[in-house]
């Protein structure tokens, strides 16, 4: 692995995990929940998931890739060759999740395309409430195959974008990821100070800031930000392992992952400032859901619409808010696709720009089952279960192979290599990995499992037949993925493939 490409500095780097973490999670989830489980007590719950297991996983992600200098599933064969299927499980799931992502992308672009609509909509706020769901021609259902031309467009622009940003591995990347990453801070810093003047800003504010002990005894809470932990930091999505192996050997990823675990904290928190206070400037705290796409596209184009009398300001703070979501979108949906890419290319030495064209059209072609109008039916069967059964038990898998069948000592040893003042302490990563985490992890799996058992109607009253198709089937075949690219190595191995031999060498 001599040319493997390379972060050109340690900035890069920085900056690229970030991009990867922050994404439309912290903008439109995180402060749905945040409402949903009385504001300043999801923020402690959700700051202690992530002292006692977020950052502990992120940085043994970032430092066993940098170590072995592979993406997930080579890194997960050197942890231990029986553990590889968890590599490809990983991988799968995320191809999976780029499929569908990126429709979520091109629906922001859609709406930052027709933010214009917002000038003649002033206090309208039925229409504006109803014009995602006219240009998407959603159905609700999992019936309707058509497909709008504008979302056609829209998911091409998506997927150009996808493509430019990684054509080139890290290289390219690099280069875009010092747009992309602050260019969302600054048009949320904006939202933020035009919300905070608003009257009745401050009754949002402190419904975001203010805790509720008694939402501490609600199980959901501490479900809801231990997941949300997990979503904010993009690990378990084979990303950060790809990220983590074009790491320079002198990086000191103790206070690298740090930086990058606080940076996803503070977009979390300043995207809930943006969206508590104008949504308290417009009396709207109420409306304020837990599921990002209802805020973002029905109930946030509601608030846009009240926020002045005049019909091109609106509009203008519509599209602000809009390219603020794509510049958050586009890090993270480039930064799954890169994560995949990494990981065959190691496998089958196979150049990595022609596998990432490869994913790249793979998934485009994937992604056009949900943008027809039963596509957001189908994108919220799929998206549950890759996020709520795959992704959980994958980190399960993860932590029982690397704190349990490998020495987790030697993890420790590379987080810490080039540490100076702050430092991984062994007893912190071995409490998170070998028990906090997995636990944890066992319990949401558990919880999701029996309450998606227990209602008679499954997931969200959709017919069984497609829960079974787009849910269940989806899961088996991730985790039988594995298993399947065994028997196909076996048999190009009788033609001539060889294997690496990847070996953690102390």
């Amino acid at each position: 692995m001599e040319n493997r490409s390379m972060w050109s500095s340690r900035l890069t780097f920085i900056l690229a995990a970030i991009g990867s973490a922050v994404g439309l999670g912290n903008a439109w989830r995180f402060p749905g929940l945040a409402a949903k489980h009385g504001g300043g007590t999801f923020l402690i719950v959700f700051l202690l998931a992530m002292l006692l297991m977020g950052i502990p996983l992120l940085m043994m992600e970032i430092s066993i890739a940098r170590k072995l200098r592979r993406g997930v599933i080579e890194s997960m064969r050197g942890i231990g060759k029986k553990w590889e299927f968890v590599g490809w499980s990983a991988t799968s799931n995320a191809f999976v999740i780029v499929c569908y992502y990126s429709v979520v992308f091109a629906w922001v672009i859609l709406m930052f395309l027709n933010s214009w609509q917002f000038a003649g909509m002033t206090g309208d706020n039925e229409t504006a409430s109803q014009l995602f769901l006219e240009l998407t021609q959603t159905t609700g259902t999992v019936e309707g195959s058509n497909i709008p031309g504008i979302m056609l467009i829209c998911l091409l622009i998506a997927w150009g974008m996808i493509f430019y940003c990684i054509r080139n591995g890290a290289k390219s990347v690099g280069k875009i990821i010092k747009l992309t990453v602050f260019a969302p801070v600054v048009l949320l810093i904006v939202m933020a100070v035009k919300g905070c003047t608003m009257p009745g800003a401050m009754e949002g504010i402190r419904m975001f800031f203010v805790p509720d002990p008694g939402a501490f005894l609600d199980p959901s809470l501490w479900i809801d930000a231990i997941g949300q932990v997990f979503y904010s930091l993009s690990v378990m999505m084979a990303v950060m392992f790809a990220y983590g192996s074009y790491v320079d050997d002198s990086s000191n990823i103790a206070a690298d992952t740090a930086i990058i675990a606080f940076a996803s904290v503070a977009v979390s928190v300043l995207s809930g400032i943006v969206m508590f206070s104008t949504m308290g400037g417009t009396d709207m705290l109420d409306k304020i859901t837990d599921s990002g796409i209802s805020t973002a596209f029905f109930v946030y184009p509601t608030a846009i619409v009240n926020l002045t009398d005049i019909g091109w300001v609106n509009a203008l703070f519509g599209a602000s808010f809009y390219l603020m979501l794509i510049t958050l979108a586009i890090d993270s949906a480039f930064s799954v696709v890169e994560g995949i890419s990494a990981a065959i290319s190691d496998k089958f030495h196979i150049r990595p720009k022609t596998v990432t064209i490869t994913v790249c059209a793979l998934s485009g072609l994937v992604s056009l089952l949900f943008i027809t109008q039963a596509g957001m039916a189908w994108l919220d069967i799929v998206d549950n279960w890759t996020n709520q059964i795959n992704m959980i038990l994958i980190g399960i898998l993860e932590c029982v192979a690397i704190g349990w069948t490998f020495n987790l000592r030697k993890v420790c040893a590379e987080i810490n290599r080039n540490a100076k003042n702050l430092k991984m302490p062994y007893i912190w990563l071995a409490a998170s990995v070998q028990f906090i985490a997995p636990m944890v992890l066992c319990g949401l799996f558990v919880w999701n499992i029996v309450t998606l058992l227990q209602s008679a109607v499954g997931y969200n009253g959709y017919p069984i037949w497609a829960q079974i198709i787009a849910g269940w089937t989806v899961s088996a075949l991730v985790f039988a993925s594995g298993f399947i690219a065994k028997a196909v190595i076996a048999s190009m191995k009788k033609k001539g493939y060889t294997e690496d031999e990847i070996v953690w060498k102390d």
